[in-house]
């Protein structure tokens, strides 16, 4: 969604990022987590992370954070353990 981000990185580098934005939300996600603040810090930290991680856009990051934890909660329903 982001085209700096697609300029700046390139499509190899943001389907890593998807990658392990996938790998982690599903070993952090529990089965009230949309609800309780603390594991929905803990995954914002964690995109933050990764977002740094491989160089994404700083002014770009919080928006990117808000759009990966928002659709986290629409397709994740199901990975709670």
């Amino acid at each position: 969604m982001n085209d700096s981000a697609v300029q700046v990185l390139g499509d190899e580098t943001l389907k890593a990022i998807a990658r392990e934005l996938i790998t982690a939300v599903r070993r952090n996600v529990s089965i009230d987590w949309t609800e309780r603040e603390t594991v929905r810090a803990k995954l914002r930290a964690i995109v933050k992370r990764l977002l740094r991680k491989y160089g994404y856009p700083p002014d770009k990051q919080e928006k990117a954070t808000l759009t990966v934890i928002t659709q986290a909660e629409t397709l994740c329903k199901d990975w709670a353990a």
